[in-house]
């Protein structure tokens, strides 16, 4: 089954000479996206203490919104006839929308999983969604975001046997399905997840049916949920192998600084997280050498700014006195230590994609890693990973 029309263009602008990474120019019908990219998460169209516009002064080019939490609050209906969640919320760039599957895992307590969908019980107010294939997409049309998701068959990374085998190829039926029930794929794409667990030969064959499904781009899901980092990195390279190289390779639910640098290494093109602004509600900011803790006791008198290079409203007009009087205190500190820790992340993207235009991204990852690990006790995963790419953390001769 294929999708004949698409509303999104990749164009690839720069390659690594040595490692798998690359930048694009993904062109979607809101705005054109630079790749690699990190996507903040907003799960009820916004994020936490952060408005729209600030989003845009970070030069933030696309977030996620959440097609479970949206569809129960304020519900697809109100968000259609007001035209799109980016009229109801402001937003003039791009928006990818989850596919709800994701809650099978994080409510699984109170879902049940058939062929036909997943019944959730809400944890808000105990009412039942039945959220099928079918159900997702139109939920999902009806918010309107650039990219969508099918919605696949999520199991915890740490979960093996048949239940994996049934989650893989329910996840292939289910995105047959989805193509199927999309009613706007000249304006909003539909994006495929490869599932599979941690088992290579399940993976693989995923990949290779998800391919055969000629949608605009692919996920890389059921990952980042618990697994070694052993298992995480040896699935996405293996997964990126099979993707198609002219279409977006999006790596779910990653979103810890030195995994994004690996990982953008292996060929991954798209990120997402929490973490920036989750971390930020207990009072970490996030920089190069790893997080402040700014509820110790060493910032009380502490007049610098979180990071002297960084440009975000935080770094120019608070010092971490300011912050470490006020985190966890009052609400302004999540919106102030969230600002920077997404400043952040889209920084350390730009630095990315520059290093990869510029063919020095392997000496970029050695540099990132020694302001990590200035002992160099990188970790062994990270090398591991680095050196299936040919950059190799551990080698004294750099040329």
């Amino acid at each position: 089954m294929t999708a004949a029309r698409s509303a999104l263009s990749l164009k690839i602008v720069s390659e690594c000479s040595v490692t798998k990474a690359r930048c694009c120019k993904m062109t979607l019908p809101h705005h054109t996206v630079d790749t690699p990219v990190f996507m903040p998460v907003g799960t009820q169209g916004t994020l936490k203490g952060i408005t729209p516009e600030q989003l845009e002064e970070l030069d933030c080019q696309i977030m996620l919104g959440n097609t479970y939490h949206l569809g129960h609050r304020p519900g697809p209906k109100l968000i259609n006839e007001i035209g799109g969640l980016h009229n109801f919320m402001q937003w003039k760039r791009c928006l990818l929308t989850d596919s709800g599957g994701f809650q099978m895992v994080s409510l699984v307590k109170l879902s049940e999983m058939t062929e036909e969908g997943v019944k959730f019980v809400s944890p808000h107010d105990n009412s039942v969604m039945m959220l099928t294939p079918e159900k997702s997409i139109e939920i999902q049309n009806d918010i309107g975001a650039d990219i969508i998701m099918q919605l696949d068959d999520v199991v915890s990374s740490t979960t093996t046997g048949s239940r994996v085998v049934e989650a893989m190829h329910r996840s292939v039926r289910w995105l047959d399905r989805c193509i199927k029930a999309h009613k706007r794929p000249d304006k909003q794409n539909l994006f495929g997840i490869v599932q599979g667990g941690l088992d290579a030969e399940l993976r693989t064959e995923c990949a290779k049916e998800m391919v055969k499904r000629d949608v605009p781009g692919f996920a890389i899901g059921g990952l980042s949920g618990g697994e070694e980092k052993y298992h995480l990195w040896r699935m996405v390279t293996l997964s990126t192998d099979i993707l198609p190289k002219h279409k977006p390779r999006y790596l779910m639910g990653v979103g810890f600084a030195v995994d994004l640098v690996v990982c953008v290494a292996l060929g991954c093109d798209m990120f997402d997280c929490v973490y920036p602004t989750r971390t930020a509600r207990f009072g970490r900011a996030l920089v190069r050498s790893g997080q402040l803790q700014l509820k110790n006791q060493r910032y009380v008198a502490d007049m610098r700014p979180i990071d002297a290079d960084c440009k975000c409203l935080t770094c120019r007009n608070y010092t971490r006195a300011f912050l470490h009087s006020i985190v966890t205190h009052e609400s302004v500190s999540c919106s102030l230590v969230s600002l920077h820790n997404i400043a952040f992340q889209m920084k350390l993207m730009s630095d990315i994609r520059q290093s990869i235009r510029e063919d020095r991204f392997p000496q970029f990852i050695r540099d990132f890693f020694l302001e990590m690990y200035p002992t160099k006790k990188y970790p062994e995963w990270a090398v591991d990973a680095l050196d299936s790419v040919g950059v190799h953390l551990n080698d004294e001769f750099i040329q």
